[in-house]
């Protein structure tokens, strides 16, 4: 499975998190990974771990994220997007495994496909500001 179908499994376990609460998580998100048509056990702990690791840093991330939006707090934002933005904002601060132009081209392409019609340029513009 390549790096860009691998991201967009582990965004759509970050967008559980705004359905489900923290005790039924574990849960969803096997039955989730158990819905994966031929996913490789490689494939299912890079995604189990990567997301772990943005789901531990998901307080920081949304402070980062207040921090460099104007008017669009996170409690405001829309889920799809802000999902989107929690696993950019890991990849480009705490993965050294992905450049920050590859990181945010690929949440601009997560947008386009999940968001509405505005998503990709706000994602776009709240990652634009964060490179800089």
């Amino acid at each position: 499975m390549g790096r860009s179908e691998l991201r967009k499994h582990i965004f759509r376990m970050l967008f559980l998190i705004e359905f489900n609460g923290e005790d039924e998580m574990p849960e969803q998100a096997e039955l989730y990974l158990d819905d994966i048509e031929g996913l490789s056990d490689k494939d299912r702990t890079y995604i189990t771990a990567k997301h772990a690791k943005v789901v531990e840093r998901i307080k920081e991330i949304d402070d980062i994220l207040n921090t460099h939006t104007t008017g669009w707090k996170t409690s405001r934002m829309n889920k799809v997007d802000l999902s989107i933005l929690r696993l950019a904002v890991y990849e480009m601060k705490w993965d050294d495994e992905i450049p920050v132009g590859v990181a945010i081209n690929e949440a601009v392409e997560l947008a386009k496909k999940y968001s509405g019609d505005e998503g990709p340029s706000f994602v776009n513009g709240v990652l634009a500001r964060l490179a800089d």
